[in-house]
């Protein structure tokens, strides 16, 4: 069991969740790496819309992956609860269904960006939910996180 971040986690979550037809984004500091960042992480972190349906495919999903859901994941993921880790399985997931500081999932699709087919929320996202989260960790990584926006910027 891989408990780092690696691309290739996100490729298998990414195939996955597009068989299930799920709707989702990376986002957090894994969807930062998938952008460049360099950095390293634990979990996946995926924005996943809040609706019935699609909580419903999440769950087949993540199921499907091989991940061992109790009942009470199911009901936590079926209702959109806020924010559900998962750490039995393939590897880690956080499950962000209403991340600090984003009004709708539909807007941070619309600003989101798709890098060899893996749909990663903007950098300036990431950023905004990180700083409304406010935990050390996030304060900590902020600085560096701002630096890679500037330098995204310029580079495109």
């Amino acid at each position: 069991m891989e408990r780092r971040f690696s691309y290739r986690q996100a490729e298998k979550l990414a195939s996955v969740f597009k068989k299930h037809r799920v709707k989702y984004l990376f986002i957090g500091k894994s969807g930062a790496i998938i952008l460049g960042f360099p950095d390293t992480t634990q979990d996946v972190d995926v924005f996943v819309e809040k609706s019935r349906g699609n909580c419903r495919r999440l769950v087949r999903a993540l199921e499907n992956m091989g991940y061992p859901l109790t009942a009470d994941d199911r009901k936590e993921m079926l209702r959109g609860k806020d924010f559900i880790q998962i750490r039995s399985g393939p590897f880690d997931i956080d499950l962000v269904f209403a991340p600090d500081d984003i009004k709708s999932f539909s807007d941070a699709k619309k600003r989101s960006l798709l890098i060899q087919g893996l749909p990663v929320c903007h950098i300036d996202d990431i950023i905004k939910s990180k700083e409304a989260a406010g935990r050390i960790k996030d304060r900590e990584s902020l600085p560096r996180l701002r630096a890679f926006r500037n330098w995204l910027r310029k580079k495109g």
